[in-house]
């Protein structure tokens, strides 16, 4: 006889009971993990970054590769990085998360080595004449810099950087559809992964 049942406990009693430590040891394991990645990540913000790049699309300069399209680019890529920059400053300040310690400052040191090569692949291929290569050459890097960061992130955050290296990658063998992708991915991508994350980690 089981010693449970010898002891007057039935098994409609013990199995509560480990359905409820399951479940407590899961709530445990869930908020170690949060507590030890980067929350900061602006879901919001995001939404807003691919509102602006839907917008270039429609109304930016439609000749991929050229010297006007790269310059406007360009100039999106770095609005889209300043208003990124300040939903994540304003989200670390309400939810209290540091910026520059623990995995604020992992997640940043991962997230910045490819977009610097992307910097220079962007200046290399411009040079050498190979422009058109650039839209899938920004989502492959920009996605590698997402899933790198994303590592010191919540779960999506990869999962986000995956999706745009895919469609960066896919690209590249199809450069004739540079400027659906970079609508798909800057714009689509980060819009749905925006409401996401707005939705399910705090704004």
């Amino acid at each position: 006889m089981p010693r449970f049942a010898r002891a007057g406990v039935s098994t409609e009693e013990i199995s509560p009971l480990h359905d409820r430590a399951a479940e407590n040891l899961r709530f445990i394991r869930e908020t170690m993990e949060r507590a030890g990645a980067f929350t900061a990540v602006p879901g919001r913000g995001m939404v807003l970054v691919g509102l602006t790049a839907l917008l270039a699309v429609l109304v930016g300069p439609q000749g991929v590769g050229q010297p006007w399209w790269v310059a406007f680019w360009l100039a999106e890529a770095f609005l889209a990085v300043s208003l990124g920059g300040v939903a994540l400053v304003l989200k670390a300040r309400r939810l209290s998360l540091p910026l520059l310690t623990g995995p604020g400052r992992r997640f940043f040191l991962a997230f910045s080595p490819p977009l610097a090569v992307g910097a220079l692949l962007t200046a290399v291929a411009f040079r050498h004449g190979l422009s058109g290569l650039l839209p899938g050459l920004w989502l492959l890097l920009y996605g590698t810099a997402v899933l790198c960061g994303g590592a010191q992130s919540v779960r999506i955050v990869p999962i986000m950087g995956a999706s745009f290296m895919v469609l960066g990658g896919a690209v590249l063998f199809a450069p004739a559809l540079g400027l659906a992708a970079m609508a798909v991915g800057f714009a689509g991508l980060h819009i749905v992964y925006g409401v996401l994350i707005a939705r399910w980690y705090g704004g």
